[in-house]
């Protein structure tokens, strides 16, 4: 059996949302825009909201992408 989150990196493989507007240079209410128009993905856990790295990373690539096109 194979688990999700192994290492000791686990805990940095969900950001908060001061962690992502500080990689994407955005405001408080511009990162929650984007949470809540799906345009970036995201988990509850209780209260808190985390975005996976990995979900940061896809949105990014798909910005630049729709830039390009």
């Amino acid at each position: 059996m194979t688990t999700l989150l192994t290492g000791p990196s686990a805990s940095e493989d969900l950001l908060t949302v001061p962690q992502v507007m500080a990689r994407l240079q955005l405001g408080r209410s511009a990162v929650y825009d984007l949470l809540r128009s799906r345009q970036l993905a995201s988990i509850t856990l209780g209260r808190a909201r985390r975005t996976p790295a990995h979900a940061l990373t896809d949105f990014i690539r798909t910005r630049l992408e729709q830039e390009a096109a």
